[in-house]
């Protein structure tokens, strides 16, 4: 019997994913985090990314994109509190090239008075759940 960690992946609108997992993969602020069963205990922000998570039985992993949060780590549970978490199958390619296109033409426009850290933060976002679309479809 394969060893598993409890996995919680939460945002502020609804619960994304709760179940067991074999392995999690996730963006941390500080670089690319895998996660195993009884691993150190660890508390970091993520950064906007996909989540992958290997399901005991599956042969297909779990995707979910996180747009930020925290991750907290406890040897028998992976709790991910993301800003914004949507699942895999629900990402939708042509909203996300929208909106890095709003954030680009926002931050080339320098006569407008945005908040240039928040539009960076929606195209770093928009950038890295079109990387997310990309990284599920080369797995199906």
């Amino acid at each position: 019997m394969a060893h598993t960690i409890h996995v919680d992946v939460v945002s502020a609108e609804e619960e994304i994913f709760s179940g067991e997992a074999e392995f999690v993969a996730l963006p941390g602020e500080a670089g690319e985090l895998g996660i195993y069963p009884r691993h150190t205990p660890l508390i970091t922000r993520i950064k906007p990314g996909a989540v992958r998570i290997k399901v005991p039985g599956q042969a297909q992993d779990e995707f979910v994109f996180v747009a930020g949060g925290l991750l907290e780590v406890q040897p028998d549970a992976v709790t991910v509190l993301a800003d914004t978490a949507i699942r895999g199958a629900d990402l939708d390619e042509a909203k996300a090239a929208e909106a890095k296109r709003l954030a680009e033409e926002a931050l080339s426009n320098r006569d407008s008075k945005i908040d240039h850290a928040a539009a960076q933060a929606e195209l770093a976002a928009a950038v890295a759940q079109l990387a997310a679309i990309q990284k599920l479809r080369q797995k199906r």
